[in-house]
């Protein structure tokens, strides 16, 4: 195993490294991974030093979860913390976030994964009045008290919800897009959780894989990839899809993003880099269909910081290019 870095999850306790691994890709929704490429990915980012996995209970219907299940029992003692998801196989209705659905969903995730106790359970992007109603904390707390789970947290879509989230004790950790395209985070909610305690963790880190400079205008996605699918928030909240950016507008901003690559770096290195020197960070997902994937991303940990120079280009790039488009949604 390689020495990557590793940071403190927030009220976790638990020290992850700071590149992690995202684990939709392995369940649904970017095109078929077969299983045997989903254990190599697993294999691969694991040898490379990440220490955390990031699931869902949606990810494939519970595919993704069974997969680290399997690596799970192949790989005993491997050392590393599994944090999964849940609200999102029933109605995103307020009134399903109950202490029974929570002990339902729970249980199917702890057999999917082979596990007593979840290490983290995050609520999936639940609808904006849940992150402020105490008898889901309550539930939440029931679930540690009751041992299924270890920590509980929360994926968000907007700063105010995780702002919101972050104001409650229980809260060990909060998941939001922050990426290059995506700024907004830097300017509450990653000082905010700083100060309480909570650790962050960074999704969408690519836009989609926008961000790894290798699409152009004419590239085609295959129907059952959400990048066809959900350009337009078709079928979920579309800041998931390309980071919120009009597909058009972000191909020609990632290629100047490219441009500010250091040698040596390719620019999804790039983009990962500069999120983990984000002061407030703990982990970033990306996603990878491939082994080789994985261990660059992973790679992206031993990069030198990025220069002021290149932080201010970010910026400026920002400002110029997507603020107008996603800085006032999300």
């Amino acid at each position: 195993m390689g020495g990557m870095e590793q940071r403190t999850l927030g009220r976790t306790g638990r020290a992850v490294s700071v590149v992690g691994q995202g684990t939709w890709q392995l369940g649904a929704d970017w095109g078929e991974v077969a299983e045997r490429d989903g254990l190599a990915v697993l294999e691969a980012a694991v040898d490379a030093g990440v220490t955390f996995l990031d699931t869902a209970d949606v990810y494939g219907d519970g595919r993704s979860e069974r997969l680290i299940g399997r690596f799970l029992r192949e790989h005993p003692g491997v050392g590393v913390t599994v944090a999964t998801k849940m609200g999102r196989r029933a109605p995103l209705d307020p009134a399903e976030y109950t202490a029974a659905n929570f002990r339902a969903w729970t249980d199917r995730s702890r057999a999917n994964l082979g596990v007593e106790r979840l290490d983290l359970v995050q609520l999936h992007c639940p609808p904006t009045p849940v992150y402020s109603t105490d008898a889901v904390y309550d539930a939440l707390d029931a679930l540690v008290d009751e041992g299924r789970i270890a920590a509980y947290g929360v994926s968000v879509e907007t700063c105010d919800e995780a702002l919101a989230a972050i104001a409650r004790p229980g809260t060990a950790s909060v998941q939001i897009i922050l990426n290059p395209f995506r700024l907004k985070p830097l300017e509450r909610v990653l000082p905010t959780a700083a100060e309480a305690g909570v650790g962050i963790i960074a999704r969408v880190p690519l836009a989609s894989g926008l961000l790894s400079g290798r699409y152009t205008a004419d590239t085609v996605f295959a129907a059952d990839d959400h990048r066809t699918y959900n350009r337009h928030g078709e079928a979920f909240d579309q800041g998931e899809t390309f980071s919120g950016v009009d597909y058009a507008t972000g191909v020609r901003a990632a290629a100047e993003f490219a441009a500010l690559a250091p040698e040596g770096a390719t620019p999804a290195q790039t983009a990962l880099r500069w999120i983990v020197q984000q002061p407030g960070v703990s982990t970033v997902i990306p996603g990878a269909r491939t082994a080789e994937q994985a261990r660059a991303n992973a790679a992206a940990a031993a990069l030198p910081p990025l220069s002021d120079k290149t932080l201010a280009a970010v910026r400026e790039l920002y400002d110029r290019e997507i603020r107008a488009l996603v800085h006032d949604r999300w």
